[in-house]
């Protein structure tokens, strides 16, 4: 998340192929990579290219710089198209995000994505969709939105909702970060390649024998990352994040024996109350839901609730990014104030134009 503008004369998606190897590399590195309007749609123009171009066989996505594949969107643009009311040029830069998410997820060809670094946001939705997802060692993915009073989108409930246990729940609500370990415990990644070896396996695949098996190639560099630590906090996480509101979730959390699940629950409290509420049903509803697609449309809804609706986005915007006091002033400021059915009339918001249209 970060508003730092690239040079304009420098392509903001570096596009080449060689040797049957067509790849995408975001290229904001000061921005650490976030995406805006133009990175998605020239990431949709070269697809559609390359999915008929007999040359390319295999699609690598990755960032420059050194800092991480992506860290989000632009969101101090998205807090000014909500607070002068231009929501409608949110809701454009949405429709593309998402359609660019399914793409990549249904792509026919295989799709590797290096999450080397920050991966968080807006880069789950560009890496953790994809056909073979790696992780290194510098590695650092999330799902950060409700700390600034969003709510995970870009098919990100999707992946959260089928973690283990209630790890989505866990960490849908507090945008935790997480390492290779965690990532791939998760089901947010694949395989663990250290970072000094993402160039051998980029090499490997422009001169790979076999054009068909990328993952039988990847394995050749696959190691086994440290355990996750996700897997050994999951009796508390399951535990606490099961019960049926936030607010019990709070008490759970609070019961607990453990130093981790009394810091989540100071974490929570200072989080917006409306985010966590919608958050915590997302993810339950999207475990019901047939598909990403799915997911996905019921994430522009939400999006588009909390924009044109709901002032914490645009404080949690205004806390952390912007201004960056770290004091957002929450509407309402606590879970007691929160009406009971805010969730509900969330997830029955229907843009006046649909994503899938």
């Amino acid at each position: 998340m970060t508003d730092l503008a690239e040079p304009a004369a420098e392509p903001t998606v570096l596009v080449s192929t060689s040797g049957g190897l067509g790849r995408l590399t975001l290229n904001r590195p000061r921005a650490i990579n976030a995406l805006n309007l133009s990175m998605v749609q020239r990431m949709h123009e070269t697809l559609d290219a390359w999915e008929h171009d007999s040359e390319v066989d295999i699609v690598l996505l990755d960032g420059a710089g050194d800092r991480g594949l992506c860290a989000g969107g632009d969101v101090r643009g998205l807090a000014e198209q909500v607070t002068s009311g231009r929501a409608d040029d949110a809701a454009v830069f949405f429709r593309e995000e998402y359609a660019l998410n399914a793409r990549i997820a249904e792509y026919p060809k295989p799709f590797v994505a290096f999450a080397d670094g920050i991966t968080m946001g807006g880069g789950i939705g560009v890496a953790g969709h994809a056909a073979i997802r790696i992780v290194t060692e510098r590695s650092k993915l999330a799902m950060p939105e409700t700390r600034i009073g969003f709510t995970p989108d870009v098919g990100g409930t999707w992946l959260l909702a089928h973690a283990p246990g209630r790890l989505g729940e866990y960490l849908g609500l507090t945008g935790a970060v997480m390492d290779a370990a965690d990532a791939i415990y998760a089901g947010f990644a694949d395989h663990f390649v250290p970072h000094e070896n993402l160039d051998a396996l980029h090499d490997a695949f422009e001169t790979r024998a076999d054009p068909s098996s990328p993952t039988e190639l990847v394995l050749l560099f696959d190691e086994t990352p440290e355990r996750s630590t996700l897997e050994d906090a999951r009796p508390w996480i399951d535990d606490a994040f099961a019960a049926d509101t936030v607010p019990e979730i709070v008490e759970r959390l609070r019961a607990r024996p453990e130093a981790e699940a009394s810091v989540t629950a100071d974490l929570l409290g200072e989080l917006s109350p409306t985010g966590l509420a919608v958050t915590l049903a997302a993810v339950r509803r999207a475990r019901e839901l047939p598909g990403l697609r799915d997911a996905l449309d019921q994430e522009y809804g939400l999006v588009m609730w909390f924009a044109t609706t709901q002032p914490d986005l645009a404080e949690g915007i205004r806390a952390q990014v912007i201004d960056k006091d770290r004091s957002p002033r929450w509407q309402p400021a606590t879970l007691a104030d929160l009406p009971p059915d805010v969730a509900a009339s969330a997830l029955a918001h229907r843009p006046d134009v649909p994503l899938w249209g």
